[in-house]
């Protein structure tokens, strides 16, 4: 199969490939006889948080099996490869593509002197052992992707090097308000209760997250250039490090906070959240060439008027979000 064009399917859906209109070039989708069949393209679907970027920069990727579990087969071009494991032994007990940390290392068929171990962020179950600094990132894909970066750029085997795609493009227009955040006594005296109070009906300083997506979205209504929607769509689609992404890694950590409880409805509930973050991943898959799509229009689009205000208006300024402690695994 050749590299993904216009009309290239590029991802699955009900047990067909498929691909909009518009997609941006990626590398080629594994072409065997596996490919067609459902149990590999739910696989794939799995792991698609991290082939995607990966096909994004270039680089052909398949689904194999090691010794205990499903792996990411990664091509580069100078007939090396990457394999992007979950840990195989003992196995993880987490579902396929969702493990508690990822090994990746380069390797040759022909030449064992260029094994080397990239990235290590599979917890050690030595206790004795120096824990490596990359085991606090767990297994998060993005800090994955920015390993793989660093090292194939060092060697030269990046066919596309990452764009920085979600910044907008017209570094003079106004940007959505980025709060500060708040030091450890801010963050206790704004825990408050989980209802909003009396003075704060609208959620306007309780729901501050909300907020500052909502301040995207005006901006994106107001906008007169489908480069600069293209470049707010990308803030939320963004593979690596856009809010849908960063959406999937935060109902992970109350997965695995849930399980602290170590009752039976706290599995339970951990096991909602990770399913959660698969289908908010899978819909990143599904979306991931709406931005380049929205870019490639021609018409100026209409900035949004509406005939009445909305249930939010007027807007007050946002207050500072307090800091989120990335939940180790």
């Amino acid at each position: 199969m050749g590299a993904d064009r216009e009309d290239d399917p590029v991802t699955f859906h009900n047990g067909k490939r498929h691909a909009p209109a518009g997609a941006s070039p990626l590398a080629p989708l594994p072409d065997h006889r596996n490919a067609s069949t459902a149990w590999w393209q739910e696989l794939w679907r799995r792991h698609a948080h991290i082939t995607t970027p990966l096909r994004q920069r270039g680089l052909e990727c398949d689904i194999e099996f090691g010794l205990s579990a499903y792996l990411v087969h990664v091509s580069l071009p100078d007939g090396s490869y990457l394999i992007i494991s979950p840990p195989q032994e003992p196995p993880s007990n987490r579902p396929p593509g969702d493990p508690e940390g990822w090994t990746v290392t380069r390797q040759h068929r022909d030449d064992h002197a260029l094994f080397k171990l990239i990235y290590d962020s599979v917890p050690s179950t030595d206790p004795n052992a120096l824990e490596r600094p990359e085991v606090r990132n767990g297994g998060s894909a993005s800090c994955l992707i920015e390993a793989i970066d660093q090292q194939l750029s060092q060697l030269g085997l990046l066919p596309t090097p990452p764009s920085p795609t979600g910044l907008p493009l017209d570094p003079t227009a106004p940007q959505p308000r980025v709060p500060e955040p708040l030091d450890h006594a801010d963050v206790a005296q704004t825990a408050g209760p989980p209802l909003a109070p009396a003075a704060d009906v609208d959620g306007s300083t309780t729901y501050v997250y909300g907020n500052a997506l909502l301040a995207l979205t005006d901006r994106l209504n107001g906008t007169e250039s489908y480069a600069e929607a293209a470049a707010l769509l990308g803030q939320i689609l963004e593979p690596t490090h856009g809010l849908l992404e960063r959406l999937g890694e935060l109902l992970e950590a109350a997965g695995e906070k849930a399980k602290e409880a170590e009752e039976d409805d706290g599995f339970d509930l951990s096991y909602d959240l990770g399913d959660a973050a698969a289908e908010i991943r899978n819909l990143g898959e599904t979306l991931h060439v709406a931005e380049d799509r929205m870019r490639a229009l021609t018409a100026p689009p209409q900035p949004h008027r509406p005939t009445a205000p909305p249930a939010h208006a007027p807007r007050l300024p946002l207050p500072a979000l307090p800091t989120l402690h990335r939940h180790t695994r």
